[in-house]
């Protein structure tokens, strides 16, 4: 299975809310999770659902918007804008496939710093009511 089936997967996952269960099912047990505001790599599937489930509740909001795909071999490149408390956010998620079309590796990268400090207050309460749910 390509990046482009997998992406495909990744893409009906997003439409459907970012779901656990869905993210679950297109990761890999070992998969990794490097946030844009958290120093260490976040391993193993039951910690990247939580970082890209509060990811999908938090910056998939009606103005989250893919705006450019780059596809090569296993790796796929996805640029988005998305805007929260009127903050401009721009950001890249960068997410390696294995064999079988599964999240091994996910990368988010945000810009201008201001959304960087938006991402991280608004990720960290999500976190939290997750953790409390």
């Amino acid at each position: 299975m390509s990046a482009e089936q997998g992406l495909a997967r990744w893409h009906k996952v997003i439409e459907n809310g970012s779901d656990p269960a869905e993210l679950a099912a297109i990761m890999r047990p070992d998969a990794v999770f490097h946030s844009p505001v958290v120093h260490t790599p976040q391993e193993g599937r039951e910690i990247v659902v939580a970082y890209l489930s509060a990811a999908g509740q938090t910056l998939g909001n009606d103005s989250f918007t893919y705006v450019r795909e780059l596809v090569d071999g296993e790796n796929a490149m996805l640029e988005f804008t998305t805007e929260m408390d009127g903050i401009k956010v721009n950001g890249i998620d960068l997410i390696r496939f294995d064999e079988d079309g599964m999240i091994a590796d996910f990368k988010v990268m945000v810009r201008p710093l201001k959304a960087v400090n938006k991402v991280w207050e608004m990720m960290a309460a999500q976190l939290e009511r997750q953790k409390a749910g």
